[in-house]
């Protein structure tokens, strides 16, 4: 919750564009607007985020830490999928369509081509124990005899 919560708060800044603001009352009001339970919190505090007021380089940069979580859990939910974290014919896809093609097709349609589908929230939030309602990757049984 509090790495959300952070996420979240630095999002809502990077939205704010130019326009100044009191961090304090900012980092507050956000917390409140969103719900936040006060016993929670923030993982870190504003003034942690630096990168925001350095440059748009890395504007809302924290937000993009659990997108990459989220399509690497969804990533291996192919692997048990398919039986496990070794399947070579899912690592083969990855490695096809994701790792080696680098910026030369679009990532979103480079992970289509990987997994068949848009990535799914589904399989961060089992990653993390919290129920769904997309029913969890039933594991394949075997073919072999």
């Amino acid at each position: 919750m509090d790495y959300l919560t952070s996420a979240l708060v630095e999002m809502k800044l990077h939205l704010e564009g130019s326009r100044p603001v009191d961090p304090d009352a900012f980092e507050r009001d956000t917390l409140r607007r969103l719900g936040a339970p006060e016993a929670v919190g923030m993982r870190f505090r504003m003034p942690h985020f630096g990168h925001v007021f350095a440059s748009d380089a890395y504007a809302a940069g924290y937000y993009r830490y659990l997108w990459a979580d989220m399509l690497a859990a969804d990533a291996f939910e192919a692997f048990t999928e398919a039986g496990g974290p070794y399947d070579a014919k899912v690592a083969a896809r990855l490695r096809a369509n994701v790792f080696s093609v680098g910026n030369t097709v679009d990532p979103f349609e480079g992970y289509r081509a990987f997994r068949g589908r848009d990535a799914s929230l589904g399989a961060l939030l089992r990653e993390r124990g919290f129920p769904t309602k997309e029913a969890a990757p039933v594991r394949a049984k075997s073919t072999a005899p």
